[in-house]
């Protein structure tokens, strides 16, 4: 980007707020090694002390596009921040940082609050303890940057919903990006696909989990914790899940019964089988089917 560009006071009505989400700053400053930071035209209600640091009312992701510098927070003290770089600043939270007066720095960033974000640390999906991100160098997290600029700089009817939006995807892209930084990951995501893949493939067999986590080169504990850590259940749900999957869609588009489903899908009786799919449903087998078909 050319030039800095400081979006401040962006208003937002009781109707907006109502969203879940609104967008209050937004902007780009390319800092010059051994130049002042921060320059003299950064928003006053965002301005700082580089010696004393400061508080903000709303959060704000700031990325760092180039070069870099040093952060510090109640959490974190003097931190290396560099290229590649998400900072998520919390409201009401201590911070300080500034660019390397060696390399100077490009940053982005966008300040926004409302309940949708409250309810992201609420639900932990980002920790207050870690609000320090490697995403990498994203041209697509640049140019989310730059279409919130453009967007905040016209202001049209509905931009707020708009910045909203961006300002949540920039959210998720730092959440998975983060989630998959090391080649470690990479290789841990691999095998549970592999995994998930096989489940697909066998569901309707007697394979024991034990048998899937040999398969993918991994102990069955290790596995175990991975798998549900990265869908949320346990291989044994998830094969249970595939097979109550799999019945109602036989239930609904074929004239088997519900013993053939049964054992076309791997349980061993019939009995068993409509036992769990009641619990997962509320739903009898057939009761199921006589409802979705006269929908």
């Amino acid at each position: 980007m050319g030039k800095d560009v400081n979006i401040k006071y962006l208003i937002a009505n009781e109707q907006d707020k109502r969203w879940g989400l609104t967008v209050s700053t937004v902007g780009y400053q390319h800092i010059d090694p051994d130049s002042e930071y921060p320059p003299k035209n950064h928003p006053a209600t965002y301005l700082f002390s580089t010696r004393r640091g400061r508080i903000l009312d709303e959060y704000v992701l700031l990325y760092i596009a180039h070069g870099c510098g040093c952060f510090s927070s109640f959490v974190k003290d003097d931190v290396e921040i560099k290229a590649g770089t998400m900072v998520l600043l919390l409201p009401g939270e201590w911070h300080n940082y500034k660019p390397d007066y060696r390399t100077g720095w490009d940053e982005y960033w966008i300040g926004f609050s409302g309940r949708h974000v409250d309810d992201h640390i609420i639900n932990a999906f980002f920790d207050i303890r870690k609000i320090i991100f490697n995403v990498g160098y994203s041209p697509e997290i640049v140019n989310l940057y730059k279409n919130a600029i453009n967007v905040a700089t016209e202001q049209s009817i509905g931009y707020q919903q708009v910045l909203a939006g961006i300002a949540n995807l920039l959210l998720g892209l730092t959440y998975a990006l983060d989630k998959n930084s090391t080649d470690n990951r990479k290789k841990v995501t691999q095998q549970i696909n592999k995994a998930k893949m096989i489940m697909f493939e066998n569901f309707h067999q007697d394979i024991r989990p034990e048998e899937i986590a040999e398969k993918i080169c991994m102990s069955y504990s290790w596995f175990r914790n991975l798998f549900k850590k990265q869908t949320g259940l346990s291989p044994h749900q998830y094969m249970q899940e595939l097979r109550i999957q799999k019945s109602k869609e036989l239930l609904v588009s074929t004239t088997m019964t519900c013993q053939e489903i049964a054992y076309k899908i791997g349980y061993e009786s019939p009995l068993s089988f409509s036992i769990v799919f009641k619990k997962k449903t509320g739903y009898s087998p057939n009761k199921y089917r006589d409802v979705y078909r006269k929908r």
